[in-house]
């Protein structure tokens, strides 16, 4: 049996009797039921996940997958690709949007090569040498990847939760990405799953022009034409259309989910990576939290088919997990409610009548 077999084994539904006491004390807090709104929903779902009241949730990490993709030689980013790895020396020199709001928040931040075209040459201790291969191949002409590598780019996703785990106990997962050119493949996946055109499907991503749009979204077209993914079939559409990084966001995922640690999903991209790892283990739905609504045109669809709420919506278009991190706020802020909010009784206030 294979690591991605064995962990989509390893996800279990949510811990009803947790849940269920969880609901119960929201019920008997000092306010109104119901007045917290999401944060009382997002309290449940997190005892759920944990099978615990007040998890621990003070390892919190993001996780920055990175890759580059051969896509981007059709012209469909206003960036050039070497961005990708200048980009990543940013990150590990904390000079990033990511690295500013991780702090912020309490948040490490790891850093992942999943497939960028250039060697990264670093002895942080937060960057990871993962690489599959130096970057995907053009979608527009053929599959991103090989089957095997697709598998590879969830299974390493899965070991570095695996990593931090026994490294520094992670309680607290956020979702990052970076790649030039990942919104294109992430349209393709996004039109894969939910039936959206790739016109419906594609936003301008780096801040591409109106003929920058009307031509990426005709190298969707043909990427979709070339390689025909099927949604029953999510590793194949991985490895038609995909990304390494997002393979790796996948992996994230499942991982989490296998160990019922609570996800934040960041946008677009690891949205893309989120539909993945739905479509391998429905189950590993009930363990992600979406961080933010993108901009980008498609996440509302994504999200609608995750069945996910955005805990905000701040019209951010970055990734790096910049929306998850600030979201992280929110989760650990409803379980806080959840546990030092006083019960009518502890409070000896009157009940509604």
């Amino acid at each position: 049996m294979t690591t991605l077999e064995k962990t989509i084994r390893a996800i279990s539904a949510l811990d009803a009797t947790a849940s269920a006491q969880a609901a119960e004390r929201q019920a008997q807090l000092t306010k109104p039921a119901g007045s917290l709104g999401l944060l009382e929903d997002i309290s449940i779902q997190v005892a759920g996940i944990t099978g615990k009241l007040d998890p621990p949730l003070d390892k919190k990490h993001v996780v920055v997958m990175a890759g580059d993709h051969g896509v981007t030689a059709e012209g469909v980013s206003a960036f050039p690709a070497e961005v990708t790895p200048q980009m990543v020396y940013n990150f590990l020199n904390n000079g990033a949007a990511i690295n500013a709001l991780a702090r912020h928040v309490g948040a490490n931040v790891t850093v992942v090569d999943m497939g960028i075209a250039a060697p990264i040459e670093s002895d942080a201790p937060n960057f990871l040498d993962r690489k599959i291969a130096p970057g995907t191949q053009n979608i527009a002409v053929g599959a991103a990847m090989s089957r095997e590598q697709a598998r590879q780019a969830i299974e390493t996703g899965i070991a570095v939760v695996e990593h931090l785990r026994v490294t520094d106990g992670l309680n607290l997962l956020i979702t990052g990405d970076m790649g030039i050119g990942n919104t294109t493949p992430s349209s393709a996946i996004a039109a894969t799953f939910t039936g959206l055109s790739p016109s419906e499907a594609t936003g301008r991503g780096t801040g591409i022009d109106d003929d920058g749009l009307q031509r990426k979204i005709a190298v969707i077209e043909r990427a979709l034409a070339a390689n025909q993914p099927d949604p029953a079939d999510p590793l194949g559409v991985l490895a038609k259309v995909g990304g390494f990084e997002i393979g790796g966001i996948a992996g994230l995922i499942l991982g989490a989910a296998a160990h019922r640690i609570p996800v934040i999903v960041d946008g677009f991209i690891s949205t893309a990576g989120a539909l993945i790892a739905a479509g391998l283990a429905p189950a590993a739905k009930n363990y992600m939290f979406s961080g933010h609504k993108s901009v980008e045109v498609g996440h509302r669809a994504m999200l609608a088919h995750l069945g996910l709420t955005p805990l905000l919506d701040l019209h951010f278009r970055l990734g790096e997990g910049t929306g998850a991190v600030l979201a992280a706020f929110l989760v650990e802020s409803a379980v806080r409610a959840l546990n030092d909010i006083a019960t009518f009784a502890e409070a000896a206030v009157s009940e509604k009548k």
